[in-house]
């Protein structure tokens, strides 16, 4: 279940301990790993060789396949203001936005109330959907295939299905909590483009609103072996008055797998957050 904590807090080191149910939440230190890179040099030949080229062609191919590599289990780093919303200022919202926010009663933020008494979809096991499942305290893991890159998240199990195979959005999409996505390569930087969200939740954790109008546009990239940045921009004219960007980062746990868990088996969780 979300992770209802009240207030401005640091929680740079906050992560949710494996292995353990009902799920906790412990401190851990991330201590970052520096890769030091080598390299051999050979000698070249006083006559020309006709292979020589095909070893530098090859090794180019597999560096293009490498910075494609996005596999591995990830989870949100610190920044995500308490894990609750994508950013600490308020968007620009419309009145209609300003009404939904208004009348949302969060768990998190100023504006944060006990959890029997929120009016959180979430909180009674209804799917988080794009992008509220970035800013819950469970890992994710990334698997690719030629034809999609696939977000597997710990959180009920959600999956995200992002299609790289030249496809288009349909005609007709039929809204949904993640919507349909669709995504290419720009050199090392996965290019995210969803549509045919449902709008029936909110956009974090704090109400936020998220219309079905909502557009979202991401970019998704490794800026090192062991950190993952996703940059986002919303586009929902419904909720505010002009689009606005937020980032993400995520960190590998190579020693990490994804554990089962079940919304409905673990709401008794909540007497624990409180």
């Amino acid at each position: 279940m979300p992770c209802p904590i009240n207030g401005i807090g640091n929680f740079d080191s906050l992560s949710v301990k494996r292995g353990s149910a009902p799920m906790r939440i412990r401190l851990e230190v991330l201590v970052g790993v520096l890769a030091a890179a080598t390299g051999l040099s050979t000698a070249l030949p006083t006559e020309a060789n006709p292979q020589s080229s095909a070893p530098l062609a090859e090794a180019t191919a597999q560096s293009s396949v490498a910075s494609h590599d996005l596999s591995g289990v990830w989870n949100a780093t610190s920044g995500l203001y308490q894990y609750a919303a994508f950013s600490k200022d308020e968007p620009p919202m419309t009145p209609w936005g300003k009404a939904k926010f208004d009348a949302a009663r969060p768990s998190q933020g100023p504006n944060g109330v006990k959890l029997n008494e929120t009016n959180d979809r979430v909180y009674k096991c209804t799917p988080p959907g794009m992008p509220y499942i970035y800013i819950q305290l469970f890992p994710m893991q990334i698997i690719q295939t030629p034809k999609e890159v696939i977000e597997l998240f710990e959180y009920d199990h959600i999956v995200r299905h992002i299609y790289i195979d030249g496809r288009k959005h349909p005609v007709v999409v039929k809204p949904s909590y993640n919507g349909h996505s669709i995504g290419h390569w720009e050199d090392d930087t996965l290019v995210v483009d969803t549509i045919g969200l449902n709008g029936k939740n909110w956009l974090d954790r704090v109400g936020h609103p998220e219309s079905a109008q909502m557009h979202i546009l991401e970019r998704i990239r490794r800026v090192d072996d062991k950190t993952l940045q996703v940059d986002l921009k919303f586009d929902d004219a419904k909720s505010y008055t002009k689009p606005w960007t937020a980032q993400i980062r995520f960190l590998l746990h190579p020693d990490w797998d994804i554990l089962e868990h079940i919304c409905e088996d673990n709401l008794a969780f909540e007497s624990f957050e409180h």
